[in-house]
């Protein structure tokens, strides 16, 4: 039996730690909490290191096309570039996120995603949308990211 967090082949040949759906619905849960706190109402995304969505949940009262959008790009950014989305410059171009972004899914360089890093590797991405303001986005993602974190 495959233990949680850990990915291989058919062969069992290699092992890949990501992120758990439980882990991914613990930073959802923690960035709707401050979210909460701020009273703002955001979209959350949270993603694995090459951009695939783990988790998504949209408060009651946000804009759904667009704070869907800019949470799931901006957890994509900063999962392919290991960088808060904010600090992207210029054009997109990683191979860990190129897939995901081909199929057409944004990858949105304004503030709000944060990559999650453990152990020295990236392992995903928090994406927030929705706020009054794109620093709110960002604390939401922070705050998720730190429920796993500690």
């Amino acid at each position: 039996m495959t233990e949680p967090g850990v990915a291989g082949n058919a062969a069992g040949m290699f092992r890949v730690v990501t992120l758990t759906l439980a882990e991914a619905n613990s930073i959802v849960d923690a960035a709707v909490a401050k979210a909460r706190q701020l009273n703002v109402h955001v979209s959350v995304a949270v993603c694995d290191e090459r951009g695939h969505l783990i988790a998504l949940n949209r408060m009651d009262g946000a804009y759904a096309e667009v704070a869907n959008r800019l949470s799931i790009g901006k957890a994509v950014a900063s999962a392919g570039t290991g960088l808060p989305s904010g600090e992207i410059r210029g054009t997109l171009d990683h191979p860990a996120a190129a897939g995901v972004v081909a199929q057409g899914v944004p990858a949105v360089r304004i503030r709000g995603g944060l990559p999650i890093f453990r152990n020295g590797q990236i392992e995903g991405a928090c994406g927030v949308g929705g706020a009054s303001s794109h620093e709110q986005d960002e604390e939401c993602a922070r705050a998720g990211i730190a429920s796993i974190l500690g």
